[in-house]
């Protein structure tokens, strides 16, 4: 049995997890991970590489609210150090910035925790 070397499994997944974050094949690097937003390729266009096996799944909820929930509370924590404001404009300014937070997020989050999930050889081993 042929054992990788942990240093090199992490050298490995830094780079595919920043191309995932740039939703782009965490393999090469150039072709897209997705179509139509968060739909993902089943196979990379350019290097062929099967996509299809790794899902983001359950984890992508979890990881997408905890850096949405940062973002946000760190502007409520910034309108309130400032003078704070009525409850009416957290409703108007933090409702609609927490849906863009989470849609611009969404994509690269999803990217990430595929190309560590490709680095990492961690798949759906029931659909191979």
């Amino acid at each position: 049995m042929n054992k990788v070397n942990s240093d090199d499994t992490a050298k490995r997944a830094w780079p595919a997890i920043w191309r995932g974050v740039k939703c782009k094949c965490p393999n090469c690097g150039k072709g897209w991970l997705f179509h139509h937003y968060l739909e993902q390729h089943d196979n990379c266009a350019v290097c062929g590489e099967p996509l299809a096996y790794y899902k983001a799944g359950l984890f992508l909820p979890f990881v997408v609210v905890t850096l949405v929930i940062h973002l946000v509370a760190f502007f409520m924590l910034d309108m309130e150090l400032r003078g704070g404001a009525s409850p009416l404009f957290y409703l108007y300014v933090l409702v609609p910035l927490t849906v863009v937070f989470t849609v611009g997020i969404l994509p690269s989050s999803k990217g990430a925790i595929l190309g560590l999930m490709w680095s990492k050889g961690w798949s759906d081993e029931q659909d191979r």
